[in-house]
């Protein structure tokens, strides 16, 4: 399987904000200045005071980036990738990421990890993808530490090690990405790298869950079901096989349907009521 990229372009300064800043920023590229040639590549690429035009953001990305600039160097790396304003190159975006990569550039290390783990504009290489993922992850880089924790737990890329897998799930989780979270939850729900303790594997589906990660939901309604890790309840798990079916869980529109046959009408009207504040919940916050 393929890794898929989040791609952002960060923006360091906001224009609008300082009118002054916005309006001696080309001056300044003109003049070398390599933090507004990189800027002035951000205007041309959101169109943000200026017409978005991609080649003229690739002009002043490159001008910054051979002059060192890392920002620069990894916005030119995504637009070879992207084929924005030039034709798609693979190799070149790799040129770009690495050379970022090597000055620290947390994004450009993750970037380059993904090319080496896919073999786009070099030989594919777990051991490369791992090697820069590590790095990336080790700065706190939440995408990275989940994609390693995902290659440690399931061994596609990387030897299955448990161990790894628990260390790179929880650096994330503790950062409240879901993924990881609910990664972590199943850890300790199989009891693979870390003693099996259901009580913890409720607590992180639940920190997911209630950020809407829908496999997380599901599985509170499986360990209610149950009795895992919680009292046993049937009302609790209709309420959240019923949320993560709103969300397209066909597993938990099933289980919805089985466990409303066993509650009172009473009971029913309740956990309605209740999995339709949660849900509201939920996506009032996202």
């Amino acid at each position: 399987m393929k890794w898929t990229r989040l791609i952002v372009l960060a923006t360091l300064i906001t224009f609008s904000s300082i009118a002054s800043e916005f309006d001696d920023t080309p001056k300044l590229a003109e003049q070398g200045v390599v933090s507004s040639q990189y800027n002035l590549g951000v205007m041309y690429y959101n169109g943000q005071g200026v017409p978005q035009d991609y080649k003229q953001a690739i002009k002043w990305f490159t001008k910054a980036a051979e002059q060192g600039g890392t920002e620069a160097q990894y916005a030119l790396g995504m637009m070879y990738g992207k084929g924005q304003g030039v034709p798609q190159d693979y190799k070149q975006a790799v040129k770009w990421y690495r050379k970022a990569a090597e000055q620290g550039e947390a994004i450009a290390q993750y970037e380059l990890g993904i090319m080496y783990y896919n073999g786009q504009g070099v030989t594919q290489s777990n051991k490369q993808a791992v090697k820069w993922y590590t790095k990336t992850a080790v700065q706190g880089y939440t995408d990275a530490q989940v994609v390693l924790g995902m290659m440690y737990d399931t061994g596609h890329g990387a030897p299955q090690d448990y161990k790894q897998a628990v260390k790179w799930y929880r650096k994330a989780a503790e950062q409240g990405v879901a993924t990881a979270q609910h990664g972590l939850g199943g850890m300790y729900a199989n009891g693979h790298g870390v003693p099996q303790d259901y009580k913890q594997a409720v607590k992180f589906y639940r920190k997911a869950a209630e950020q809407g990660f829908v496999l997380s939901q599901y599985n509170l309604g499986l360990v209610y079901a149950n009795g895992h890790g919680v009292i046993q309840s049937n009302k609790q798990s209709y309420i959240w096989n019923a949320i993560a079916a709103v969300n397209g869980h066909e597993g938990a529109a099933k289980n919805r349907d089985i466990f409303a046959k066993s509650l009172s009408p009473k009971a029913l009207g309740e956990a309605q009521e209740e999995a339709a504040k949660i849900y509201d919940k939920i996506n009032s916050t996202k």
